[in-house]
């Protein structure tokens, strides 16, 4: 297996040059990370790759697609997601090279702060697996919620041990709880979702999960058997460039962090 490529943001992308011009088939998700791929398909022509993009607006789809050779590789989910797909689905994917690490946030119009949440709150979360317990950690980390001990990445709302609030947590669906926060008190949200649903970033934030040492840093993905593939350490060297970090700080207002600099880790 390949070992998750950091390559520091080197300039260098003439180093890997393919024999001949190859076309990638890449999933991503629709929306700012369009304008990313751009960038990086830019980058990649220099090594002598084509770069086709898919895009998808569920996160179950990208996965099926690289798993069934409709793909190539794939840009957009996170180690503990993948863990999850894996379990459910047996998978042979495996992550090759770190792209954008996107701190979740716990989003609020109607008051300014955790504290001011009130007794009985109704927050959303996403419903799937990964994004569930890593919003449960989140309400864990301030105070809201207490889970088992023995949870790992994973916990459900039947984890909670404590919840001296009364909060009522609401399962949604990832793209639908950005869109329902009029009706909640607050909602976990993924920053491309809450960027799609229109909420202001970072005004309407009221706390967000820690970057450092952040175990939801998003990578590229590839079926198992092509990891050693020379375009592979070409795609991961086209990705991890200045041109590309600069471009997701912009297209993401700067909510979205590059994850293979040694500062994002």
């Amino acid at each position: 297996m390949l070992a998750v490529v950091a390559l520091g943001g080197s300039m260098a992308i003439s180093q890997t040059v393919l024999a001949a011009d190859q076309t990638l088939r890449v999933g991503i998700m629709s929306g700012e990370d369009e304008d990313v791929w751009r960038v990086v398909a830019a980058n990649a022509a220099k090594h002598g790759l084509a770069i086709k993009v898919t895009t998808f607006n569920d996160y179950t789809q990208p996965n099926e697609a690289l798993s069934q050779h409709d793909l190539d590789a794939n840009s957009f989910q996170h180690k503990p997601y993948l863990d999850a797909q894996i379990a459910a689905r047996g998978y042979h994917i495996v992550q090759v090279g770190y792209t954008y690490v996107q701190p979740i946030g716990l989003y609020s119009r109607k008051v300014k702060s955790v504290a001011d949440l009130p007794k009985g709150a109704t927050i959303g979360v996403p419903n799937d697996p990964s994004n569930e317990g890593r919003s449960l950690l989140l309400l864990q980390s301030l105070g809201l919620i207490k889970l088992r001990a023995d949870v790992a990445l994973l916990p459900t709302i039947r984890d909670i041990a404590s919840n001296p609030k009364d909060i009522h947590i609401k399962e949604l669906d990832a793209g639908i709880v950005g869109r329902a926060i009029g009706d909640l008190d607050a909602a976990v949200i993924n920053t491309d979702w809450a960027i799609k649903a229109g909420i202001k970033i970072p005004q309407e934030r009221i706390a967000q999960e820690k970057v450092a040492g952040n175990p939801y840093r998003n990578f590229l993905a590839v079926n198992e058997k092509d990891a050693n593939a020379p375009w592979v350490h070409a795609l991961v060297e086209s990705y991890q460039q200045p041109n590309v970090e600069k471009e997701i700080l912009e297209v993401y207002h700067g909510a979205t962090l590059p994850a293979w600099n040694e500062s994002s880790r």
